[in-house]
């Protein structure tokens, strides 16, 4: 059962990180690879670092993300 969820989160973060390369709007790489941070995190938990994946979520989704869209909109 938690290889199901192993590896239904390789294929997400597979996915999203081609997602973004591929996606040639500016605004939608940066919401994808706020999900790949997003799922990162989740994998950090997974693997019981918590600590990481706090780490991962407020910095990877939380703050670059923002700052991906402040800068994007000037």
């Amino acid at each position: 059962m938690i290889w199901a969820l192993d590896i239904t989160m390789l294929i997400f973060l597979v996915i999203s990180a081609v997602a973004a390369i591929a996606v040639k709007d500016l605004l939608s790489s940066v919401i994808i690879l706020s999900l790949y941070s997003l799922i990162m995190a989740i994998v950090w938990v997974e693997l019981r670092a918590v600590d990481v994946a706090f780490t991962e979520a407020a910095v990877g989704a939380g703050i670059t993300t923002v700052l991906f869209i402040l800068t994007i909109m000037k």
